[in-house]
């Protein structure tokens, strides 16, 4: 791309006076024809950094699926019996059918394999489910501190889940009953939200939260009903699970499936469906100019991003602020184009609840934590810094 010569005058300042003797007539001509001047244009240009963009980028989400790797090969190996990479990665090996020996220790075997693999994969796709699903609410709705939980969809994932488990809803799909009534419950409660908060055909933020607030506290109500009213001390144990978060019943089942479908499908599906995020999160009227329905579009949204939420509700329970904090660090990587920021939420998330997991269980060893007390206790401080920042900037 070429440079009209009369945007280059301070650089022709600079330049010798003999230099622009020899040239009398460059004012005259206008703007240079591309591949006509003397500058450099190619196949090698690129005056507006895209390129160079581009391959950082690229070099960024690279970097990350590298330290998510790492972290999950690490993470596996933490716990009260301690085993080494190696270990881990042998055992991973041969049940996944390389051509390696397994390890002479069945404990070993049985430990990785059956216990801890199922659990760092069941937190990897659930960070990934509530980071992608915060990042899409918050262009949907265009704040910066909307995410799955504040808008009650996470609540009304819990209460289908709690009605699985307490009344026996949907035993006839068998395995699949919680996530299923999970998702019909974070479905239902996204549409509420949405239906209280649309006015005179549009969805403003502020009726959104405070809708998504209602309803989530109405869900939490339902759900201590249902606790209260129930006569199996078991069942209750269980949906406080749900409640307060926790990997420890992560297994190879039809909810860790579920989950990784979710994260991998939900983060494909909103990656592609990334210029409709950043139409929306542009403003309706830019939606409106390019045709698109900012209604419809933040529907279609809304069932995606139900779906990833209630999978993950339904394989760790009701985990707060994820889905808050990660959106804006990937941005701070990547900036806020959606076709990079999804990725990057994804595998930041993915990272960061393997992690909160490890701390969860060796802070207070041998009990374990609830791991939605240390997602709490780093969203809630950045939650405060954001605020702080909204008000030095007048929002």
């Amino acid at each position: 791309m070429s440079t009209p010569h009369a945007d280059l005058s301070p650089l022709r300042a600079a330049q010798r006076p003999d230099d622009v003797a020899q040239r009398p007539d460059d004012a005259a001509r206008g703007p240079a024809a591309p591949g006509l001047s003397g500058d450099p244009v190619g196949a090698g240009s690129d005056p507006l950094g895209l390129r160079a963009r581009s391959r950082r980028t690229a070099a960024i989400l690279l970097v990350l699926a590298a330290l998510l790797a790492v972290s999950l090969l690490l993470c596996v190996g933490i716990g009260p019996v301690p085993l080494s990479p190696a270990v881990s990665l042998q055992v991973i090996a041969h049940q996944l059918g390389a051509p390696v020996p397994p390890v002479p220790d069945p404990a070993a075997q049985a430990i990785v394999w059956s216990v801890r693999v199922p659990r760092v994969l069941m937190g990897a796709a659930v960070g990934a489910c509530l980071a992608i699903s915060g990042a899409a609410l918050q262009a949907m709705v265009r704040n910066l501190l909307a995410d799955p939980y504040i808008l009650g969809v996470s609540g009304g994932a819990s209460t289908g889940a709690a009605a699985a488990i307490l009344l026996g809803a949907g035993a006839a799909l068998g395995a699949y009953a919680q996530p299923a009534l999970a998702f019909a419950g974070a479905l239902a409660a996204a549409l509420t939200v949405f239906v209280i908060a649309r006015s005179n055909g549009r969805v403003t933020s502020l009726r959104l939260l405070l809708s998504g607030v209602a309803v989530g506290y109405a869900l939490s109500a339902l759900t201590s009903l249902l606790i209260f009213s129930s006569d199996s001390a078991e069942g209750s144990r269980s949906v406080m699970f749900w409640m307060l978060g926790s990997l420890a019943l992560g297994r190879f089942d039809a909810v860790l499936l579920l989950a990784v479908l979710a994260a991998l499908g939900g983060t494909a599906v909103l990656t592609a469906r990334a210029p409709l995020l950043d139409a929306l999160a542009a403003g309706d009227d830019v939606a409106h100019a390019l045709g698109l329905s900012p209604d419809r579009t933040r529907i279609g949204m809304l069932v995606i991003v139900s779906l990833c939420t209630a999978a993950a509700v339904a394989g760790a329970g009701a985990i707060g602020f994820v889905g808050l904090v990660i959106p804006h660090l990937a941005r701070r990587l990547v900036g806020p184009g959606h076709r990079a920021a999804l990725p990057a939420s994804a595998l930041l998330g993915a990272g960061f609840l393997v992690w909160a997991d490890v701390l969860a269980r060796l802070a207070m060893a041998p009990r374990e934590l609830p791991i939605g007390v240390i997602t709490a206790a780093v969203g809630a401080p950045f939650l405060l810094v954001l605020i702080r920042r909204m008000r030095h900037d007048g929002g």
